[in-house]
């Protein structure tokens, strides 16, 4: 059932990505009217174009500013992907159209039916009307009649009403996403430490690809249609998410602390708004200089305006991109786009603790009511609190992409003063938490190679650590624990340039080209991930991610490519991703799957070379405790597989743990003095340094209990009592699985 609703949830995905959606009528729409010429004497701030082959009528509902007076013919191009395939000449006097033969200065309010010939209908491509996010582009050059000198340029872009921007893709994929995570927890709930680590490093890997996806919509770069709508399916992962009756709450917040909102929907029917499909640079210059100088002539009121929401141009119509193009696409105000994603992060925080908790407490009530075994999810019910410490430190990880781009592109924007004091305790607060868990593990980490010559020793020995840190460390080899901090100042530098750098989409371009060329070439030496698999998995993902920073230098049109270039580009980017994304879910979905269909999940992965296996509690290797275990445990009050004085995270001390210190001070350890001299006549080690664990007794029983070190057993190879056994004989039978690995067989 679960392997049956995850292939159905897969397939419904692709094929919403891949077949077009049918309408109920083929049309072609356009919705803006943008001015490609200096001087321009004809401009719109409203432009609405619906034409429906079935019975050839174009609906138009136009009102424009003309300061052309007299005779012209339009000169209409019409492009698909950059390549002309339609030029004619139409004369307004020929064909009759009202209020355009001759033309008057003034504004034009037009609003008609058009009849289309049939001859002008049948150069129009079927695919036309079918392929989604259609790339089309009509530009209409006005030349008066007697001179033929362009008196103005206008161009408007086509769309089909299909996309594969669908509410269907963004559901299913968060879906799978959410029960991957889910799967993860659950099966390292049961005891299956290993299985469990590989299940989430693919999911979070997975998630990480879909934030960089959506990364790639909020540049400021301007994208083909169908990058726009690929990326735009992908902004859940951000937080973007509309719900209407929660928009109305974030205006009515912005008003209430001093902002001023923006209204750009509220205007849709009086004025146009232009997504922004090519950048400015790549306008004529005389299309810069139209711009620029429209914005100079702004008056104060309508500056601030747009520099805190949209653009508006000298024609009156409004200008969309980067962060702004999508929350224009996900019909979110601009001024409301910052609270949106705030607030899904911590209801995404709140619903987690209250589903653990819930959980808790229906395991609690299953095993009262004998509906469970009392060992299923023992170490959860102990020590539960500490297991959601852990989740939402993941959680912080998780959001802080999006986090980091909303926050410091709040900076930018100024919505309002208590907006603004929400960004700066979000970002601070959750880039120092991060930055203090990451030098927690390198402090355990370091202390565990000083005290036992292996890192994983510490780290992976203590459920507590594990539990409340292992998210920052699990999915890398126990050599590599350090490379959480390369992957946090990747983020915040990636984040930093899409937040401070949406004017200058070249800046956006070459910054990501020299991130993603340095996150490949250091995941292709370090290969820091647990494994083989692991590592091609990741490494798989930088170099798509490196592609794709490849395509936005192209689009930001730093070559002086011709269009056509940009728009086979924009195809090549959708095809190569939506299938890679498609190959991502699939090994994911089956690694999942095939976990639940095994008796033994972490048999199907080999063990780690840094030998965490050995010192993690699974159930797959440790048996029950013995019942000197439990009465130990018992008559010092302790609750199975945690008690606080070993957990390396002192609340009280977050500096420095108490629990370190214990374990490296030798003072309470009480060796009997003959015992220790004749060791120190036998073998003379007291310069070495030397662990004061006892290798024969497990660190951390199956049941938690702990045992005080036995000071006739060493812990170094010179130490042992007189009449012990050698040990390669103790290496070779003890069933101890503390010992394998960590230094003790030698």
């Amino acid at each position: 059932m679960w392997f049956s609703m995850l292939k159905s949830a897969l397939l419904v995905a692709w094929l919403s990505i891949v077949l077009p959606v049918t309408a109920a009528e083929p049309m072609l729409v356009s919705n803006s009217l943008n001015t490609c010429q200096e001087d321009s004497m004809f401009t719109a701030s409203l432009f609405k174009v619906v034409y429906t082959p079935n019975n050839n009528t174009a609906f138009l509902n136009i009102v424009a500013t003309s300061s052309v007076e007299g005779s012209v013919v339009f000169d209409i191009a019409i492009s698909a992907y950059g390549y002309t395939i339609i030029s004619t000449t139409i004369d307004p006097c020929e064909v009759g159209l009202a209020g355009l033969c001759p033309m008057t200065a003034g504004k034009i309010p037009l609003k008609f039916n058009l009849p289309v010939g049939a001859e002008a209908a049948s150069q129009i491509p079927g695919i036309a009307y079918t392929f989604p996010d259609l790339d089309a582009t009509v530009r209409v050059f006005l030349n008066m009649t007697d001179t033929g000198r362009s008196v103005a340029c206008v161009e408007a872009d086509i769309s089909n009403g299909k996309t594969v921007d669908l509410l269907a893709v963004k559901w299913v994929l968060a879906i799978i996403a959410g029960l991957i995570l889910c799967s993860s927890a659950i099966i390292n709930g049961l005891g299956h430490s290993n299985a469990a680590a590989h299940i989430a490093s693919g999911a979070l890997s997975l998630f990480g690809f879909f934030q960089a996806q959506a990364m790639l919509g909020l540049t400021a770069i301007h994208l083909p249609p169908v990058v726009q709508s690929w990326t735009q399916d992908f902004q859940w992962s951000m937080g973007i998410i509309n719900v209407d009756f929660m928009q109305d709450i974030f205006t009515w917040y912005q008003r209430a602390t001093g902002g001023t909102p923006s209204t750009i929907f509220d205007s849709l029917t009086t004025v146009s708004v232009q997504v922004e499909k090519r950048a400015l640079e790549a306008f004529p210059d005389a299309a810069v200089s139209l711009y620029r100088r429209s914005a100079a002539l702004l008056p104060r009121a309508v500056g601030a305006i747009a520099k805190r929401a949209n653009t508006m141009t000298g024609s009156g119509s409004f200008i969309v991109f980067g962060i702004q193009r999508v929350a224009f696409r996900a019909g979110i105000e601009t001024t409301n786009l910052f609270m949106t994603g705030l607030v899904f992060f911590c209801l995404l925080v709140v619903f987690t603790i209250g589903a653990v908790a819930a959980f808790k407490g229906l395991c609690e009530l299953a095993v009262k009511q004998k509906w469970m075994k009392g060992d299923t999810f023992l170490e959860f019910r102990n020590g539960w609190l500490t297991v959601l410490k852990g989740i939402l430190f993941r959680l912080t990880l998780i959001g802080y992409p999006q986090m980091a781009i909303l926050c410091l592109w709040e900076f930018t924007q100024v919505d309002s003063p208590a907006e603004v004091v929400l960004a700066v305790f979000f970002i601070v607060g959750m880039t120092v938490t991060l930055g203090w868990a990451s030098s927690k593990v390198i402090r355990i980490a370091r202390r565990s190679v000083a005290m036992h010559r292996n890192p994983a020793y510490i780290l992976f020995s203590d459920p507590q650590a594990l539990n409340k840190w292992g998210f920052l460390y699990i999915q890398f080899r126990a050599s590599a624990y350090y490379f959480i901090i390369p992957v946090l100042g990747y983020t915040l530098i990636k984040t930093m340039f899409i937040a401070f750098a949406q004017g200058n989409s070249t800046a956006q371009a070459v910054g990501f080209l020299i991130i993603e060329a340095a996150a490949l070439i250091g995941a292709s030496v370090l290969r820091p991930w647990m494994d083989k698999s692991t590592n091609s998995f990741n490494i798989a993902i930088c170099a798509v991610n490196f592609i794709n920073a490849i395509f936005l230098l192209i689009f930001s049109d730093v070559f002086n490519q011709p269009p056509l270039v940009n728009g086979v580009i924009g195809l090549i980017l959708f095809f190569l991703n939506a299938i890679f994304a498609t190959i991502l879910l699939i090994m994911v979905i089956v690694s999942t799957t095939l976990v639940f269909y095994r008796k033994n999940p972490d048999g199907r992965y080999q063990f780690m070379a840094d030998d965490r296996a050995s010192f993690m509690k699974s159930q797959s290797q440790l048996t029950g405790t013995t019942e000197l275990d439990a009465l130990a445990a018992t008559a010092r009050g302790d609750k199975a597989g945690y008690k606080h004085g070993l957990d390396l995270d002192d609340d009280n001390e977050s500096i420095s743990s108490a629990s370190m210190r214990r374990r490296t001070d030798t003072s309470t350890l009480s060796i009997p003095t003959g015992a220790a001299n004749a060791a120190y006549g036998r073998n003379n080690h007291a310069d070495a340094p030397r662990s004061p664990v006892d290798p024969s007794v497990p660190l951390f029983p199956a049941a938690g209990s702990q045992r005080a070190p036995s000071p006739y057993n060493g812990s170094s190879a010179g130490f042992r009592a007189p009449n012990g056994p050698p040990p390669e004989y103790r290496a070779q039978n003890n069933a101890s699985p503390w010992q394998r690995g960590a230094g003790y067989d030698h």
